[in-house]
């Protein structure tokens, strides 16, 4: 697990979905030219909602001695299980301008998940998203 200083943005398919009630988006970056998406991006979208909050719904979530890597692969499960199955899927879009801010927090796979070699979250923003649309959902399950 590494920090990150410096900001991303990116273009491409980008999923937002609901989890525990806070608004969250999925994009992939890639590290080389050859363009496989090795890298996930996630951030939490709704206004006031900072990074840390994914990891502490993870950490909620998985089993009390979970590591790091694991936290990171169950935040990733989330956001692939939207994509793949729609659940809880707010927008998708195929082609979307998407900024990561500084700060957050990297990890690296010790062996490829969902496709992805790398996890990194920070606060997100995404280009064509309404108030509505980022808002606070309700939810029966407090992560």
């Amino acid at each position: 697990m590494t920090p990150h200083t410096e900001g991303l943005c990116g273009r491409g398919r980008v999923t937002v979905f609901a989890m525990f009630g806070v608004v969250v988006g999925y994009a992939t970056h890639h590290l080389d030219r050859r363009q496989i998406g090795d890298v996930a991006v996630v951030g939490p979208l709704t206004p006031g909602v900072e990074w840390p909050r994914l990891w502490q719904l993870a950490r909620n979530c998985a089993r009390t001695t979970a590591t790091e890597e694991e936290l990171a692969r169950w935040i990733l499960t989330q956001a692939t299980r939207s994509f793949i199955c729609g659940s809880d899927r707010v927008a998708q879009f195929q082609d979307q301008g998407w900024k990561l801010e500084p700060g957050g927090k990297r990890v690296s796979f010790d062996a490829t998940c969902a496709n992805r070699d790398h996890l990194w979250t920070g606060n997100l923003t995404v280009e064509g998203l309404t108030p509505k649309q980022v808002a606070q959902h309700p939810t029966r399950y407090q992560g």
